[in-house]
């Protein structure tokens, strides 16, 4: 009899448009390294662009908010974990879960942290720098409590989890560490790279719908993009990203050079064809799958802080790290004028990729880590006392007023 996996998805993946949706496919491959029967379950709607998960002979369910045929739904299918895809999941279908199916380990999968982003987003728009109080927002407290109900939380940055230990006193038990797991780069892919000489441009990258980006391109056309022009006028800048709006797509301007291309089909022809990538985000959190998206085609970076945040480890960066947009225009006119400098940066990026992401590094840690948990479950939990509370709590408060409003939808 398999093991079995169950995948509640916010979203369902769209590994072309979000580095979210490429990371919960990283994650269902690594539980079926793990022999695990996974079915990804979901209340949202597709789109065109929904990753077809039966080619990855992954089973899918439509399900319903706050309604009881989950739990006719989740108690047939008897998972051996639950797998929440952000803590808005843990928050819709975590009791349901746990009142179901009390034996299942209950895996979180934070993305991001959450309430990191939006502290950012406050302190950017006070012009302040973040404080404890920024990061005590509802959000955190939301996603804190998730973190507490779950087993286990996987998280994407060492920078993150170093915030949840320090400032929030998180048990590290409760917390995992795994980033992008992706294939290393051998000598042969390198090759076949486009050369300094054979590329010419810039580029970004990122989903519109994400706040944090449209944030970015704004600064870039205000700020930037402005200086690099004034220095490259031939020079030409290509965004592009899924879900561009009216308001996006308005920012195009031929005469400045600054180009909204909208959603790229293939993300590694795009990222090939172009010298440097710039990714001046200023609130976010996690990593940023532009700039993997970057490194592995060969693409040096001039990045901000937040957007190399958890990305390099003690490595050099592929490309230069800035958060003046005076000098962040300098690094970018450096990069792409300097053959030497942009050698150096690429290699910089494969090195990274190679030694901090390379996903046979991570597999069979993950898969003992599992196999601890679910051997010592009932351990794991005694020894969690607040998730126990915050469990006992959210289930009664979230259970009636899901109940409440499934009887208002009758």
């Amino acid at each position: 009899m398999h093991k079995k996996l169950l995948v509640i998805g916010f979203v369902w993946p769209e590994p072309k448009s979000s580095a979210a949706g490429v990371r919960i496919l990283q994650i269902i491959a690594q539980f079926q390294n793990q022999d695990y029967e996974v079915t990804f379950a979901c209340a949202a709607k597709t789109s065109k662009n929904t990753f077809d998960l039966s080619c990855i002979a992954v089973k899918t369910e439509n399900i319903l908010l706050n309604d009881a045929s989950f739990d006719a739904f989740i108690s047939e299918l008897n998972p051996n974990i639950v797998l929440f895809d952000r803590f808005m999941t843990e928050e819709q279908y975590g009791w349901r879960v746990a009142e179901q199916c009390p034996d299942a380990l209950r895996v979180l999968d934070t993305e991001d942290f959450h309430g990191l982003r939006k502290a950012r987003q406050m302190a950017l728009k006070e012009n302040t720098d973040v404080s404890i109080a920024h990061l005590q927002n509802d959000i955190t407290k939301r996603e804190i409590a998730s973190i507490f109900r779950s087993d286990l939380s996987l998280m994407i940055s060492e920078a993150e989890i170093e915030i949840l230990i320090q400032q929030f006193k998180i048990d590290g038990s409760l917390l995992y560490y795994l980033p992008f797991l992706l294939n290393p780069i051998a000598e042969i892919e390198i090759k076949q790279l486009p050369s300094f000489k054979e590329r010419e441009n810039f580029i970004t990258i990122g989903n519109f719908l994400h706040a944090p980006n449209y944030d970015a391109v704004l600064y870039l056309k205000q700020k930037i993009w402005p200086l690099v022009r004034k220095q490259l006028p031939k020079a030409e800048f290509y965004i592009f990203g899924a879900y561009e709006s009216q308001k996006v797509t308005q920012l195009t301007n031929k005469k400045e050079g600054f180009f909204i291309k909208g959603f790229a089909e293939d993300v590694n022809e795009v990222m090939q064809n172009v010298k440097v990538c710039l990714a001046p985000l200023r609130f976010g959190a996690g990593l940023k799958g532009k700039l993997v998206d970057a490194m592995q085609n060969g693409t040096p970076c001039v990045m901000s802080t937040i957007a190399a945040e958890g990305m390099f480890g003690e490595l050099n960066p592929n490309g230069f790290i800035e958060n003046n947009p005076d000098i962040f225009a300098k690094k970018a006119i450096e990069l792409y004028n300097d053959s030497e400098s942009w050698n150096q940066s690429q290699l910089n990026g494969f090195k990274v990729l190679n030694e901090r992401f390379n996903k046979k590094a991570f597999e069979s840690e993950f898969s003992n880590k599992i196999s601890e948990i679910n051997s010592n479950l009932k351990m794991q939990r005694q020894n969690n006392f607040i998730g126990n509370l915050l469990q006992h709590q959210t289930l009664q408060s979230t259970k009636y007023m899901s109940k409440w409003i499934e009887e208002k939808n009758r």
